[in-house]
């Protein structure tokens, strides 16, 4: 009779942990897709934020080139166009960040260093543990009891 029992007792047992198993596998699926579309969304903003800055910014440089070109050509010195320079270089950053490819460049040049360099981004003093955790925290703690 006990037999019976503790083998009814095991089974329960066996599928309650395939059951855990399973809804912890299919929550660590949720949670990776809920940071993977959050990632996506920060990074469509953060796209969307440089197009818009990109219409206020070209329309400045146009009206900034239009103005010192004519007024190089006024005064006829062209040293008056020497800021058209160092702004065509943040219009072209600009550009390539919202429409261009900088992206792509950024996350092939990111995948290059995860495959070749990456002791680059070891942390110091290696990864976190928790008893480096707990030492700090026991640290700082003014209510901890030592057990």
């Amino acid at each position: 009779m006990g037999f019976i029992f503790s083998k009814s007792m095991n089974d329960s047992l066996r599928a309650q942990q395939e059951f855990m198993l399973m809804n912890s596998r299919l929550q660590l699926e949720r949670q990776l897709l809920m940071q993977n579309q959050m990632r996506e969304r920060q990074t469509a903003m953060q796209i969307a934020w440089t197009r818009e800055f990109l219409k206020y910014f070209g329309t400045f440089f146009g009206l900034a080139a239009v103005g010192l070109t004519a007024g190089a050509i006024k005064k006829k010195n062209p040293g008056v166009l020497l800021p058209i320079v160092p702004l065509s270089f943040i219009f072209a950053y600009q550009y390539d960040m919202g429409y261009g490819t900088l992206l792509q460049r950024i996350k092939g040049e990111a995948e290059n260093i995860l495959d070749t360099e990456s002791t680059l981004l070891e942390l110091p003093k290696g990864p976190l543990t928790y008893e480096d955790l707990e030492k700090i925290r026991r640290s700082q703690s003014k209510f901890f009891i030592e057990k």
